[in-house]
């Protein structure tokens, strides 16, 4: 292989949720681009994060997590996953070290052995296992399917990834660069800040509340001749108990959420910024089609 060749194409990232995909790609670009929680099916759109270097340009797309759907949100989800696969250039098929092999990998696995696009078994969170633990797991995973390759990283710390970040660019084809080498996503600043936003939310409160929420950013816009720039945005959940919950006594919740996300924002857009958030109630959004097309959620994407 030429040193001289400049290789770029789309990786998807599919796996059980909460097995890192955010994390992992967010450590490779340098920067969030997607969100993280501790709660599974965080990821809602395919996340186009960029990756740039002299050898070559990996798209990244993080998909939902894997998983058997309630609502027609949740078939949305799983049906951008299994789309995705048929679209991309490498697979990378992340597992967790430390959980082990689950119900779900099984599932995954048999929709990977109708495709024929090259798939990476990526075992994630190698810092929580002792390494004499790593090989029968792997060998468990390789006896279901035959991987292209095996990289055993930390997604959080760092290790191993930068050999991911190789592997991935040699089974790229010769392409040009899709876009320019600061550029790391595809996505307009709305999505993004609504996102740090559902981000804090989702870190803040607990039970059936995190599925629950969407955001809505309805304005961002420059204040004042500082520079200050003002984003007006909606928390909408589907209940009133939730909306309480998410206010919080006396307000306490909901300004923990602004705070938090502000100083993301602020970092994002390399801003003052003055956040305005309001919650209200739409009731079963996650089962309507209109509710879902305002949030972003579309029929083509089925």
């Amino acid at each position: 292989m030429s040193e001289d060749v400049f290789r770029s194409g789309f990786v998807a990232l599919i796996g059980r949720p909460n097995v890192g995909k955010s994390t992992l790609m967010n450590h490779i670009i340098g920067q969030k681009v997607a969100i993280m929680s501790d709660k599974p099916q965080t990821t809602r759109n395919k996340i186009q994060g960029i990756y740039t270097s002299s050898a070559g340009q990996i798209i990244f797309v993080d998909t939902p997590g894997i998983h058997k759907p309630k609502t027609k949100l949740g078939d949305y989800m799983v049906t951008i996953a299994h789309n995705t696969l048929r679209e991309v250039d490498v697979i990378l098929f992340l597992v967790d070290a430390k959980e082990g092999m689950g119900p779900g990998d099984q599932w995954i696995i048999n929709q990977l052995k109708e495709i024929s696009t090259p798939v990476f078994l990526v075992v994630n969170k190698i810092d929580l296992v002792h390494p004499d633990e790593l090989l029968p797991l792997i060998e468990q995973y390789a006896a279901l399917h035959h991987f292209k390759e095996v990289i055993p990283v930390s997604a959080l710390q760092g290790n191993n990834t930068s050999r991911l970040v190789e592997q991935i660019i040699a089974y790229l084809p010769e392409g040009p660069q899709y876009y320019p080498s600061d550029q790391v996503t595809d996505h307009p600043e709305r999505f993004i800040v609504a996102e740090l936003i559902r981000e804090k939310v989702l870190q803040l409160t607990h039970e059936e509340i995190p599925h629950s929420i969407a955001v809505d950013i309805e304005e961002i816009k420059r204040r004042d001749e500082r520079g200050t720039v003002f984003v007006s945005a909606v928390i909408y959940t589907e209940r009133d108990s939730q909306k309480k919950i998410i206010i919080g006594k006396e307000g306490r919740m909901l300004k923990e959420i602004g705070t938090r996300a502000r100083q993301e924002i602020e970092a994002l857009l390399g801003s003052k910024i003055f956040l305005d958030l309001w919650v209200k109630v739409k009731k079963d959004w996650r089962n309507k089609m209109n509710q879902l097309r305002l949030f972003g959620y579309h029929e083509r994407d089925y």
